[in-house]
């Protein structure tokens, strides 16, 4: 390895480090919000159960409820003593009666089993008529428990989850109305380049658009984060450092994309210095060499995290995905890990690894293996449109036809 390679620093070093640094700005404030409003929130605290779930025995089935001791053979014929929908709680079961019941009704004192209506036959006569039951009964079929599910007093959520529409389901259930949340962090995001246009302005030759500007804001909105957009910073380094000190002022988080390299117009590095400071620069990962991570001094001695991506499209999106992220769940105190990733096969060749950790734009095909999108350039957008999900990829690793690879499907990345 030479000297060049050892200067870099490993993902896993790094995203420990950004870790580390994010603990030291983990939020403390919380607010408490509808279970209605609290999707994507984390929580701040466990949710314990009100109450068993189910609350009471019941029919898993539309049938009868009866006592299996009184079906000693296949059609034995029952009176129909009581009719119990759900929500409605019945009486004791008479002996040697049947209860028509349906999902979710309680199951009557005295009943052991629930028979399915589809082996039941009804039979016309005086009240509710009687029934044929065409099986033998097993005690305890088709009942729910009480308390099967959950347990009073016990934890369903967990401080640090992020909550999902089941989780929130799961919260109803036990009569959560509202629930413990840590407030949205708030992030600053702009971009640097005097070749940064907005779409809709007429395109002056040497100029691109800004698509940087629309990924990242919907990847921090889709993240639950207030943002506050600051624009496009021009390339000079009064300006950058300006802008440094405005996004410090008012959020938790600096995302910036753009200017972190090493050449004479790349003000990211020296403005960051000035008004704070640079923990690390960059790291072994392909896209996204370039990384700034470091904290922008406030006047009241306090310090917003700054995170400065790459300005290369692909780039951005990754970095992101890899080390943003992970800052954001590490200050509302979620877990911090990258999803584990699942072992998929290849259905292409790479034969000539970087000897950075590669991360490859992927497609699940209809077989079952991976398709590599054909440019894998880190200015390349239209790859991560068409992929869904990246290869962590080793360092030096040639991958074979037929190799078994780590894959990240992307909907997991964006949501964790």
């Amino acid at each position: 390895m030479n000297a060049n390679a050892r200067a870099l620093l490993s993902l896993d070093e790094a995203l420990a480090r950004l870790e580390a640094g994010a603990a030291r700005h983990a939020m403390r404030q919380t607010e408490s919000v509808s279970t209605f409003d609290a999707l994507g929130r984390v929580l701040a605290a466990e949710v314990l159960s009100a109450l068993d779930v189910p609350p009471e025995d019941n029919s898993a089935m539309d049938g009868y409820a009866l006592h299996a001791a009184a079906v000693p053979a296949a059609g034995a014929v029952l009176p129909v003593s009581q009719r119990i929908p759900a929500g409605m709680p019945g009486q004791p079961l008479q002996q040697g009666t049947a209860a028509r019941i349906f999902t979710g009704g309680q199951v009557p004192a005295g009943a052991d089993a629930i028979v399915m209506q589809e082996h039941c036959e009804p039979l016309p006569g005086d009240g509710l008529g009687s029934v044929r039951v065409s099986v033998i009964p097993q005690h305890g079929q088709w009942i729910r428990r009480r308390g099967e599910d959950v347990r009073l007093g016990s934890a369903v959520l967990h401080r640090g989850a992020r909550l999902t529409p089941q989780a929130l389901g799961l919260a109803a259930s036990v009569g959560a109305a509202l629930l413990p949340v840590v407030r949205r962090p708030r992030v600053a995001l702009f971009s640097t380049g005097d070749e940064l246009m907005m779409p809709g302005e007429p395109l002056r030759p040497g100029a691109i658009y800004n698509s940087n500007r629309y990924t990242l804001r919907g990847l921090l909105q889709g993240a639950g984060c207030v943002v506050n957009d600051l624009g496009i910073v021009p390339d000079r380094l009064d300006a950058t450092r300006r802008a440094l000190r405005e996004a410090a002022a008012a959020n938790d988080l600096i995302v910036t994309s753009g200017g972190v390299s090493v050449g004479e117009e790349d003000h990211l590095k020296p403005a960051a210095q000035a008004e704070g400071r640079l923990e690390h620069w960059q790291i072994a990962i392909k896209p996204g060499k370039p990384l700034a991570f470091g904290e922008i001094h406030r006047a009241d001695g306090t310090a917003a995290l700054l995170l400065g991506l790459p300005g290369n499209p692909v780039s951005s999106f990754v970095t992101y995905l890899l080390c943003v992220s992970t800052v954001l769940r590490v200050l509302q105190g979620a877990p911090a890990a990258l999803p584990a990733g699942l072992a998929m096969r290849a259905d292409f060749e790479w034969p000539r690894p970087d000897r950075r950790r590669e991360f490859l734009r992927v497609q699940v095909n209809a077989s079952g293996g991976l398709d590599l999108f054909p440019n894998q350039s880190s200015g390349v957008l239209t790859s991560v449109v068409w992929a869904d999900g990246l290869v962590d990829n080793p360092p030096g690793q040639a991958i074979g036809r037929g190799d078994t690879v780590k894959y990240l499907p992307l909907p997991e990345l964006i949501a964790a």
